[in-house]
């Protein structure tokens, strides 16, 4: 009897002990968790607080080759130290929405590749005058030349980084295709003209701007010639990605909508085989684009240069125009040559926009004509 309630004594004292072990192990548990709660909330709440305190000098630290890509402002900023593949990658962005977050108001660029001066800069300062919000002026000289101008000017601090370039070589594509780059850092770019200092305005600005901004399709003379100075230049090294019945020949001097100009720029296929293939005697800059929208966007080009120019003289360059050749008659002439050409669905005797080539001798005379004949307005 004494030994049963010794071990009955016993078994309590085991099970006392075994109940104070579990509320001890409990306790610990719950003062456990509530502790790593109160840390795992401290040291969130701490990373949150670094995280958020750090990631403008995170992102300001990130390695970008060329620290210009971080901003682009397009119309002041043409010293922008891009490469050209940089500058290229840049332009080839294109918004996926249709709206702009700002009030665009749709420009032409006008674009003057060049060796050296604008003889001819004061016929087209008083063509832009009195309507700077609706253009834009890109140059490209040789490297090391500086226009020199007012501040006032159109032309004021519009030189783009340029590359050396000589006539026949791919170089000469290279410069155009630089020049539309540019001008498509300016969202606010709609079509695209390319000039030389010898290109001279037939018409006024309202006249030119309304023609190019309500036009469906850009203007790009794109034909097949099967003569020697056409087809004759092909290349079969092209094969397969250019077949000879898709080469184009044209004329150099286009204008181009937006969407054409952003392909064009993005472009490396087929502009690599040209720049590897298309050598001199094959003049790049009259095969490259040419061919490249006859295979891809003939539907968007009106297969025609607003740029009129004399060929009547024979040979490799056209014709040069002196003071001489300068009168009333001759530029009505270009002007309403009885020629009739597609515009959109209609047809139209507004043909030209622009002409060329004229020498330096021609300001004067040209001059004289901008109000009565050419239709400009004086400001």
């Amino acid at each position: 009897m004494k030994s049963t309630t010794v071990d009955r004594h016993i078994g309590l004292l085991n099970l006392a002990k075994t109940l104070s072990f579990l509320v001890v192990f409990v306790a610990g548990v719950v003062v456990g968790m509530t502790a790593s709660s109160q840390i795992n909330r401290y040291f969130v709440s701490q990373a949150k607080l670094y995280f958020y305190s750090n990631m403008n000098n995170h992102f300001s630290a990130m390695q970008i080759p060329n620290p210009a890509l971080r901003n682009c402002s397009s119309e002041a900023n043409l010293t922008h130290g891009f490469s050209d593949n940089e500058l290229f990658w840049r332009a080839s962005m294109v918004p996926r929405r249709a709206e702009y977050p700002f009030k665009r108001v749709p420009k032409v660029a006008f674009m003057f590749l060049t060796r050296g001066p604008l003889p001819l800069m004061p016929l087209w300062e008083r063509f832009f005058e009195g309507h700077r919000k609706y253009f834009s002026v890109y140059v490209h000289a040789l490297p090391g030349f500086e226009l020199n101008v007012s501040m006032h000017s159109a032309f004021y601090k519009r030189q783009i980084p340029s590359k050396s370039v000589e006539w026949g070589t791919v170089a000469l594509a290279e410069a155009e295709r630089r020049l539309l780059a540019n001008a498509l850092l300016d969202f606010s770019n709609e079509r695209f003209v390319l000039l030389s200092e010898s290109c001279i305005p037939i018409y006024n600005f309202p006249i030119v701007y309304k023609y190019l901004i309500n036009s469906d399709y850009s203007f790009v003379e794109s034909y097949d010639d099967p003569s020697r100075y056409g087809r004759g230049r092909y290349s079969r090294n092209m094969l397969p990605n250019i077949k000879l019945y898709q080469w184009r020949k044209g004329s150099q001097w286009f204008e181009l909508s937006r969407e054409l100009a952003v392909n064009i720029v993005a472009d490396t296929k087929y502009y690599t085989l040209f720049k590897k293939y298309c050598k001199p005697s094959c003049y790049p800059d009259e095969h490259y684009i040419q061919t490249f929208l006859n295979m891809f966007y003939g539907s968007l080009n009106a297969n025609r240069s607003v740029t009129w120019v004399d060929w009547s003289m024979g040979g490799p360059h056209p014709a040069t125009l002196g003071a001489a050749n300068i009168t009333e008659g001759f530029i009505q002439a270009l002007r309403n040559n009885g020629t009739v050409c597609p515009y959109n669905s209609e047809k139209t005797s507004v043909c030209y926009l622009f002409a060329r080539k004229f020498a330096p001798s021609a300001l004067e005379p040209l001059l004289n004509l901008t109000s009565k004949v050419m239709g400009f307005k004086n400001f």
